[in-house]
């Protein structure tokens, strides 16, 4: 039996979990002979720790977000990192990133969070790992933390960080494939048609955690007359009980949502999405042909995402100083706008070298399976990647 080891980083649910699950479930339909394990090495090395940092990191960005966002951009993000940076760190979790390696034996190492991926290549780069490591991206940017010409596979989220990557760090194309960000195989794919119903359903998400100034945004609308609300709380259950507490049948509120099945469907009934600029979120409303408006964003990674989504018009941008409700029919309804949407939607996927969830998965097993790396080749008959063979 091969081994593949999926390494998000801290316990809470992110999307470097989501994504990480997402390729799980589906390598296991692919494969009976390959057992999935997804472990936080920050757990894995000191759960007390773990368990601080996270409770840190949430009350960090929810009550002093400016310096949160002054510390992300400045050791994660700026091209300039000096990756000293994180030696508090880098002693203690590289010798049990080692340690892991030789309990666990891998035949391959999927990380989707940068920490795991920057141990890996340290470790690699002293010769200490000779485990095929992939990289897979969960946000539309690549932070200065990740690993990158030690690690063997990048999954990219776009064409254009392909490029960009390759041109900067010398990585060949071969170690390179843009698959978009991953999201599971049950959120299916759908184009956007106009709801022909004389009421607009629109949902409301704040992650899971229900972060985002969800309760403020919709003091406005309700008494709203056209449009009806579906408001996903996470796990936040004082915004649940608050919007409950309202009595007001067009805004509806949604505890946590663990059936992607429902999920999925959800998505269905939607004629556009409210939401924060996270990377899995966005991209299962791209796959769903949802519009996408954005209200509040979290501070760091959110920031940089929305940058590049709403350069490349794949999401719009709502001015808190307008009625956002006005603001998203006026969007919805103008025949211009929406075709410019479409189209940025349709230049976005066609960047895309990956043909949906079974091929990636078909891509990992395939490397798990080979006794040695192989590249990774073009099909130019039908335009997905495949790994070359002898």
């Amino acid at each position: 039996m091969k081994k593949i080891l999926f390494l998000p980083f801290l316990q809470m649910r992110s999307g470097h979990h989501q994504v990480a699950e997402a390729l799980m479930d589906i390598v296991k339909m692919q494969s009976n002979d390959v057992i999935v394990k997804k472990m936080d090495i920050l757990s894995y090395a000191n759960p007390a720790l773990e368990k601080m940092i996270t409770s840190s990191y949430l009350k960090w960005i929810r009550y002093a977000p400016e310096t949160y966002d002054f510390a992300y951009k400045k050791l994660f993000y700026a091209t300039s990192t000096n990756k000293q940076s994180f030696k508090w760190y880098y002693f203690f979790l590289l010798k049990k990133m080692e340690q892991l390696i030789t309990e666990e034996q891998p035949d391959l190492i999927v990380c989707t969070h940068g920490f795991p991926s920057y141990l890996l290549s340290q470790l690699k780069r002293k010769r200490k790992c000779d485990v095929p490591v992939m990289n897979v991206y969960t946000d539309f940017f690549i932070n200065s933390v990740w690993g990158r010409r030690e690690i063997d596979y990048h999954f990219l989220p776009s064409k254009d960080l392909k490029a960009e990557f390759g041109k900067k760090y010398g990585i060949s194309e071969q170690r390179m494939i843009v698959t978009g960000i991953p999201i599971h195989e049950e959120i299916t794919k759908k184009t956007w048609s106009q709801n022909q119903s004389e009421r607009t359903r629109i949902l409301i998400s704040g992650g899971n955690n229900g972060l985002g100034e969800i309760g403020n945004l919709l003091e406005e609308s309700k008494a709203s007359t056209q449009t009806d609300y579906y408001v996903l709380c996470g796990n936040n259950q004082k915004l649940y009980d608050e919007i409950l507490s309202w009595n007001v049948d067009h805004i509806k509120p949604l505890p946590y949502l663990s059936s992607r099945a429902e999920m999925n469907q959800l998505y269905e009934d939607m004629d556009a999405i409210i939401t924060k600029p996270g990377g899995v979120t966005v991209s299962e409303a791209l796959q769903k042909g949802l519009p996408i408006f954005v209200q509040s964003v979290l501070p760091g990674q959110e920031e940089i995402n929305l940058q590049y989504l709403t350069k490349k018009g794949l999401v719009f941008r709502l001015n808190d100083k307008k009625s956002f409700e006005q603001e998203i029919q006026s969007v919805l309804k103008d025949p211009i706008k929406m075709k410019e949407w479409e189209q940025s939607i349709q230049s976005y996927q066609a960047g895309i070298e990956i043909d949906g969830p079974m091929q990636i998965a078909e891509l990992i097993t395939g490397i798990v399976n080979q006794q040695a790396l192989m590249p990774l080749r073009l099909d130019e008959q039908s335009d997905v990647y495949h790994l070359a063979r002898a």
